[in-house]
C-alpha cells in the first residue's frame, strides 16, 4: 500500500476545494510539495447522504461546527463535482500520489471503479452501511476502514463482511470522530489492541490539532496516517477548523518519518565498537610469574577487549602463569 516508506500519509481534500476546480487543483499541487503519499476525495452526491428536509432529524443543526447548518445544505456545500474527479486524479498521479476517495452509495463505487482508483475509504459514519462495505469490497481492492463511531460487534461485522466478499486487503484506522478532536480523547492505545484483536493493518485518522496524534500513532504501530489539508483556514468552509496547512503538513510528514526511523527493527545485536567500549578484565598492576591475582592487581574496566568480568570471582585467588604488566588485558592462558 505504501510506497517507500513504512506509513502511507493521506492528505485529505474532503470539502477544502470550496467548490473552486482551480483551488482543488493547488490544493493537491501543495499535498506533494508538503510530502504526502496520497491523496483522498469523497465521492457523494447530497441523497447520497440524506435528504432535503429541513425538519425533525434533518434540522439545521443547533451546536457545534456546522451549527445552523441543515444536512443537505452541509452536503450540498462540502461536494465534490463527478467531472473534476477523474481530472484531479491525473493531476494527483502526475505528482506521483495515489489517488483514491470515500464512496457513499454503490453508484459512487461503480463512478470509482470507471476511474480506476486504487483503493477504497470507507468513512466512519458508513461503519454500519453493510451493503455498501459489502459492494465496495468485492472490488478486490484494499480497503481502509475508520472506526470513529465503532464499538467491537460493528469492527467484527465489518471484517467478516470484506471477507464474505473475499477480500482480506483490510485497514483499519482508528478515530475519534470530533471536529476538531480532543487529543485526550484520541486513545491510540488501541492501535496494538486492534492488530492483535482483528488480525489487521492498523492506522489512524486524526482530526486533532498538530502532529502529536500521528507521531504517536506511528509508534505504536499505524502504518497509515490520515489528515485534512487546506491550503489556508482562513479560506473558510466546512472542515477548515481541523484541517493542516501546507507548512503544518509538512512538518507533521518529516516527525513521521522521524519517528519511523527512530523504531527500527527488533534486533538486540550490538557492533564490535559497541562491544569494545563495555569493560572487561585488566591487569591494573605488574604481576610477577606464579604471583597471586587479586583485587589489587585485577580489575573490570573498560574498554572490553579482555576477558568477560563474569569470570572475576573465578580469577580471584588463581596464579599468573607469567609476568603480566599493568594495561595488559587478562585472559584465561594467563592463569596457571
Amino acid at each position: 500500500m505504501t510506497k517507500q516508506h513504512k506509513t502511507l500519509v493521506i492528505a485529505e481534500l474532503s470539502a477544502n476545494h470550496n467548490n473552486n476546480f482551480d483551488l482543488a487543483v493547488k490544493t493537491i499541487e501543495a499535498m506533494a510539495k508538503a510530502g504526502a503519499d496520497a491523496v483522498k476525495i469523497q465521492t457523494f452526491k447530497p441523497e447520497s447522504l440524506t435528504l432535503d428536509v429541513d425538519t425533525g432529524y434533518f434540522a439545521p443543526r443547533t451546536e457545534g461546527l456546522w451549527k445552523g447548518y441543515t444536512p443537505w445544505k452541509l452536503f450540498t456545500e462540502a461536494a465534490m463535482p463527478y467531472e473534476w474527479q477523474p481530472k484531479l486524479k491525473r493531476v494527483a498521479e502526475d505528482l506521483g500520489l495515489v489517488f483514491f476517495s470515500s464512496p457513499f452509495d454503490h453508484e459512487a463505487v461503480d463512478f470509482l471503479e470507471a476511474m480506476q482508483v486504487p483503493m477504497y475509504k470507507i468513512a466512519s459514519m458508513e461503519i454500519t452501511d453493510i451493503p455498501l462495505i459489502s459492494y465496495t469490497a468485492s472490488k478486490q481492492k484494499p480497503m481502509i476502514i475508520s472506526t470513529g463511531v465503532a464499538d467491537i460487534e460493528d469492527i467484527e461485522l465489518v471484517i467478516e463482511t470484506c471477507h464474505k466478499a473475499g477480500n482480506r486487503q483490510i485497514t483499519l484506522l482508528k478515530c475519534t470522530s470530533q471536529y476538531p478532536a480532543r487529543i485526550e480523547d484520541a486513545n491510540l492505545v488501541c492501535i496494538p489492541d486492534m492488530k492483535q484483536r482483528f488480525g489487521v493493518a492498523v492506522g489512524v485518522s486524526d482530526h486533532s490539532p498538530g502532529s502529536l496524534v500521528p507521531v504517536v500513532a506511528v509508534s505504536l504501530g499505524a502504518v497509515v496516517v490520515e489528515k485534512h489539508f487546506i491550503l489556508d483556514r482562513k479560506l473558510g468552509g466546512p472542515d477548515s477548523a481541523f484541517s493542516m496547512e501546507p507548512v503544518e503538513f509538512a512538518e507533521m510528514v518529516n516527525a513521521v518519518r522521524q519517528a519511523e526511523a527512530a523504531m527500527g527493527t527488533v534486533s538486540y545485536a550490538i557492533t564490535d565498537n559497541d562491544r569494545a567500549r563495555r569493560r572487561s578484565l585488566f591487569v591494573v598492576r605488574d604481576i610477577a610469574a606464579g604471583e597471586l591475582l587479586s583485587p589489587e592487581n585485577i580489575r573490570s574496566i573498560r574498554p572490553g577487549a579482555g576477558l568477560h568480568p563474569k569470570y572475576y570471582d573465578e580469577v580471584i585467588g588463581k596464579r599468573a602463569k607469567k609476568p603480566l604488566l599493568k594495561g595488559d588485558i587478562f585472559e584465561w592462558n594467563d592463569i596457571v
